[in-house]
Formats: structure tokens, C-alpha cells, sequence
């Protein structure tokens, strides 16, 4: 059972991103305000659920939460300044559009930057082990999911379908034979290292 706040007395955020690994698409991260009472069984690390787990729990979560936002970081933005930083920006972008402001923010992972005046805390983890930082993954995660459903009808030899943009073989081996996209992100290691095609982008 994940743990419902870290400070009882606190308007607590809970912030996590998804598409961090992706070789492809934008990086989404959440930010959700729950209930101080909110409880579910089902709700965990979004890795851990099936997709329809994980629809069924972002409606329960959009209805049930105070407040929740999604925000994003484009692959231009991602080549930019790095995927850690833009994976930060995203979950900045969500904090902006909360329309209750947090007192405490729960960040998953091990690394943040200052959000305005509010203290916050990471957690390694922490979409395993907290309530809040669950439901944003599974925010982040679906909407991202969702995202990727649209960019595969538009270029859909990559497979983001079913593979939403992560570097599996079937995706690696379309950039090998059609080249990349405009969602591709440029920075990353594109092929395989033993390619002789590869991008060497480093």
C-alpha cells in the first residue's frame, strides 16, 4: 500500500515524467494534488499495470484529484538543453498550470531544480512508494502513450504504436532504412553502436 503524503500538513504535488528513454517524441511529466483521504489499491508505478490498468486509473485520478496538469518538453527542446533538464522543464510546465498552489512538492527520482519558493523532496522511486508520485506517472505516462498514438498514424514504419517511441529493434531498424523524423531526438545514440550507418551524435 503506497503511502498517502509525506507531510500531513501539507498541500502536498507529487511530479513524475515518462519518455525519458525514448529515442523519439517529447518528454510528458505530471504534477497531482490528491485528496488528503484519497486511497486506491490499484493505483502504483505505472510500469507495474497494464494499459487498461492504467486508463481506468487516470479517469478515476482526473476526477478524484484537487488539481492535476500535464506539461511538456519538445525534442527540439530536449537536444537543446538534455533530456534530465527537459524532463525538469516538463515538470515545471506542469506546476504552472495547477490551479491550487502546492506547499511541498514530491519529485520522483533523485534529481530537481528549485520550482519558485516551494520546498520539495525527492524520491528515489517514489512512483512505488507515495500515492501522489503514482498517479502523476500514470498521468504521464497515458498522455504520453496517447501522444504517440497520434505521431504513429503520421510515420507509421517507426511502430510507435506499440512501442511509443523507446528504441526497440523494429524502430531502430526503420531509422536504419527511412532515415529520421522531425520528433526524433537528435542528441540521443540513434543505431546500434556495432551500425555502421550509426549517428554519431555524441
Amino acid at each position: 500500500m503506497l503511502l498517502p503524503y509525506l507531510n500531513i500538513n501539507l498541500i502536498e504535488a507529487g511530479c513524475d515524467e515518462a519518455g525519458r528513454g525514448c529515442l523519439a517524441g517529447a518528454v510528458f511529466a505530471a504534477a497531482v494534488i490528491l485528496p488528503s483521504d484519497f486511497r486506491s489499491e490499484e493505483l502504483n508505478d505505472s510500469k507495474q499495470l497494464t494499459e487498461k490498468q492504467r486508463d481506468t486509473l487516470r479517469s478515476l485520478i482526473e476526477k478524484e484529484a484537487l488539481a492535476w496538469a500535464v506539461g511538456i518538453a519538445s525534442p527540439a527542446e530536449i537536444d537543446k538543453i538534455n533530456i534530465l533538464n527537459a524532463s525538469i522543464l516538463s515538470m515545471h510546465r506542469a506546476l504552472d498550470q495547477l490551479n491550487i498552489r502546492p506547499q511541498h512538492l514530491l519529485i520522483d527520482g533523485n534529481r530537481f531544480k528549485k520550482y519558485q519558493d516551494i520546498p520539495h523532496t525527492t524520491i528515489v522511486k517514489g512512483d512505488g512508494k507515495y500515492l501522489s508520485i503514482a498517479a502523476a506517472s500514470i498521468l504521464a505516462k497515458t498522455h504520453r502513450d496517447e501522444y504517440m498514438l497520434g505521431l504513429h498514424k503520421e510515420f507509421p514504419q517507426y511502430d510507435w504504436r506499440h512501442n511509443k517511441g523507446y528504441p526497440t529493434e523494429k524502430h531502430r531498424q526503420a531509422i536504419v532504412e527511412t532515415g529520421t523524423t522531425p520528433y526524433h531526438r537528435m542528441s540521443f545514440r540513434l543505431l546500434p553502436v556495432d551500425n555502421q550507418l550509426e549517428l554519431d551524435l555524441f
